[in-house]
């Protein structure tokens, strides 16, 4: 099966925004775990959906950056978004902003200056 570059860009999409939704979901179990009911039920399910969902950026962020053709710089910033909650969802839109994205072949050249 081959995966195309435009399939990548959705892989990314989707799993950028799954783990911050697993963010918002720990975050909140946290909050009723330690602030209002001692109730662990929220962080039992969302710190290991969590987990898996980070993996899961971070794997797929690698195969994006080579699937279409990341620079260094682009790649270490979205992978460091993955650290703070809900950055992941700021990384894909600065990525789809500057259109890295868009397969390298489908990309319109930058102008020579």
């Amino acid at each position: 099966m081959r995966v195309t570059p435009r399939t990548t860009a959705r892989l990314f999409h989707a799993v950028a925004a799954f783990e911050a939704f697993t963010w918002v979901g720990l975050l909140v179990g946290m909050a009723f775990k330690y602030l209002f009911t001692q109730n662990e039920i929220g962080v039992q399910i969302f710190g290991p959906l969590h987990g898996a969902a980070f993996v899961a950026y971070l794997l797929v962020t690698l195969l994006a950056s080579v699937r279409l053709r990341w620079g260094a710089w682009a790649t270490l910033v979205t992978l460091v978004a993955s650290v703070p909650p809900l950055t992941t969802l700021v990384a894909d839109w600065w990525l789809h902003r500057t259109g890295r994205l868009v397969p390298a072949t489908e990309r319109e050249p930058e102008p020579i200056a």
